[in-house]
């Protein structure tokens, strides 16, 4: 029996098939999924996500937020998400880049600047390790 796999972002819908397995990056190391996992919420942390049905692994970016496995069913609310093939490997190192010489002046930026900048960072590396690993 196959898992459903549902990615949200709060912008959209970003997956939503059935999938053999799923490992997801979560703030305690990887989380893999098989059908009848027990029920788990997780906190996610960015990084690859991998979707696998039948031979083919779709490798996916997420950024934060939570999964939510419930039997059958793997739901993951995450900060941002993209697939492997929409990642634009110029853009996000152009990203990172910004976001790090913003982080240089430290010591002028609220908590919550700084947070969203190392967000974006980490979200830009993830993308880059998958682009370039699968390049």
């Amino acid at each position: 029996m196959p898992l459903t796999l549902e990615i949200v972002t709060p912008e959209a819908l970003v997956y939503s098939e059935t999938v053999d397995t799923v490992v997801i990056p979560t703030v305690e190391g990887e989380v893999g999924i098989l059908p009848g996992h027990i029920p788990l919420v997780t906190r996610v942390e960015a990084g690859e996500l991998r979707a696998t049905k039948g031979s083919v692994t779709q490798f996916l970016v997420v950024g934060g937020g939570f999964a939510q496995v419930t039997g059958e069913k793997v739901s993951i609310l995450a900060d941002r998400a993209i697939n492997e093939e929409k990642i634009d490997e110029n853009a996000a190192a152009d990203a990172m880049r910004r976001a790090e010489d913003a982080l240089k002046a430290k010591q002028t930026l609220e908590p919550a600047e700084i947070e969203r900048l190392e967000a974006v960072v980490r979200f830009s590396v993830a993308q880059l390790g998958v682009k370039r690993r699968r390049s």
